[in-house]
């Protein structure tokens, strides 16, 4: 019963994660969903960029902390180790699902493309971004990423492995193509107004510390991290390259917190 209920926790948080990665979309594109960075009226300037900032303060520290291999040592402490995964990507959700609730929009625009062809064009990064960040995933291990491997195998009744040390295409070109799509995500915007601006800014930040402390836990629990380190670009891609990669110790991939 143990193993069928981690399955279904499992189970029930990337489903909740896929809603949510759904909603993010229009959200942040400012269409299709009840509410969107820009939809509701402004209220007090000041009170609405304190309330977002908290609200991006809250997800930033709760992404990273629980992404930290301390933390997750002592999360398993309290949940099994195969629920772990799980449990960051149900936190994940539910402190985007209270920004998305809370957020307050700022008024005023900064740009306005009014092209209909560059219009399009930008969009057409938008959803580029998009495709990117989940590609990403994919080409390493989705449902490693997600929790769904390790819940599976928990219901299996087989021990909990880490999957091997990889360099798919996408990360011979740049070390995290993950962000570069969330980059993309972020800026591209025909109407960047003050709210989104502020959006944009305050994630892409925080993408460049949480770059820091990532790279900084695999190269300490993967050795083979550092000579890719060296060989491939962190942001900007390059042309996709032979990566050469001490064979000893290949655990696990270089993949996103």
């Amino acid at each position: 019963m143990k193993k069928t209920m981690i399955f279904v926790y499992g189970v029930a948080s990337y489903l909740l994660f896929l809603a949510v990665f759904l909603y993010a979309i229009g959200f942040i594109g400012n269409f299709a969903v009840p509410k969107t960075l820009d939809s509701a009226a402004p209220g007090p300037w000041h009170t609405s960029l304190l309330i977002d900032l908290g609200l991006l303060s809250l997800f930033a520290v709760q992404h990273s902390v629980m992404a930290r291999p301390w933390f997750k040592r002592m999360l398993t402490t309290v949940v099994p180790e195969a629920a772990e995964r799980s449990t960051y990507v149900l936190a994940s959700s539910l402190a985007l699902l209270f920004l998305f609730w809370k957020w307050q929009p700022l008024g005023g625009v900064v740009w306005e493309v009014e092209a209909p062809m560059v219009r399009v064009a930008v969009y057409g990064l938008y959803a580029a971004g998009w495709a990117l960040v989940l590609l990403s995933t994919f080409v390493i291990n989705h449902f490693d990423l997600f929790g769904l491997r390790q819940v599976w195998r928990a219901l299996q009744g087989l021990p909990q492995s880490k999957t091997p040390f990889v360099v798919p295409v996408l990360y011979r070109i740049v070390r995290h193509p993950l962000y570069v799509g969330w980059f993309l995500t972020f800026w591209s915007a025909p109407t960047m107004t003050v709210t989104h601006l502020v959006f944009a800014v305050i994630t892409s930040a925080y993408i460049l510390v949480a770059i820091q402390f990532e790279e900084a836990d695999l190269m300490k629990a993967h050795p083979e991290y550092v000579a890719y380190r060296e060989q491939v670009p962190m942001l900007v891609p390059g042309l996709p390259r032979d990566v050469l990669i001490p064979q000893a110790n290949q655990e696990k991939g270089p993949q996103p917190a």
